[in-house]
């Protein structure tokens, strides 16, 4: 079963002037990018649990994501941030969220690694509208 997927970027500017560039490169994580990355992926790698599908639950996982400056996502660095509250929701989602693909952020031109925030929503066509959803 597809999921419709919407992911927000968690990156916060970390420039200053005066700062050595060993300092600036240990923050690399913290720059704003010029371009945030996109997904890539046609379908979403997410798969609704079919024992949760056909009993109408419903979750939103919130993962951290580490997307390299080549568009991969590091698996053994994703972690939830906010669990659904249903354990096969969250496995779905950490199992999804390796095959994730994506257009590198940019930074004044050049690719570069982020961290970001992802979202995965999964929804039930039959199940009740969940508290910040839209219609």
């Amino acid at each position: 079963m597809l999921l419709p997927v919407l992911f927000t970027l968690g990156l916060h500017a970390c420039s200053e002037p005066g700062r050595s560039a060993r300092q600036r490169s240990a923050d690399w994580f913290r720059a704003m990018p010029d371009e945030r990355p996109q997904m890539l992926n046609v379908d979403v790698p997410f798969r609704y649990p079919l024992s949760l599908y056909q009993r109408r639950t419903q979750g939103n996982v919130l993962l951290r994501l580490f997307v390299t400056s080549d568009g991969r996502v590091v698996p053994d660095s994703t972690r939830i941030v906010e669990p659904s509250g249903h354990s096969e929701l969250d496995a779905a989602a950490l199992a999804g969220a390796s095959r994730l693909q994506f257009r590198a952020a940019r930074l004044r031109g050049a690719s570069i690694p982020v961290s970001l925030l992802f979202p995965v929503h999964f929804r039930h066509p039959e199940g009740p509208t969940l508290p910040g959803d839209s219609l």
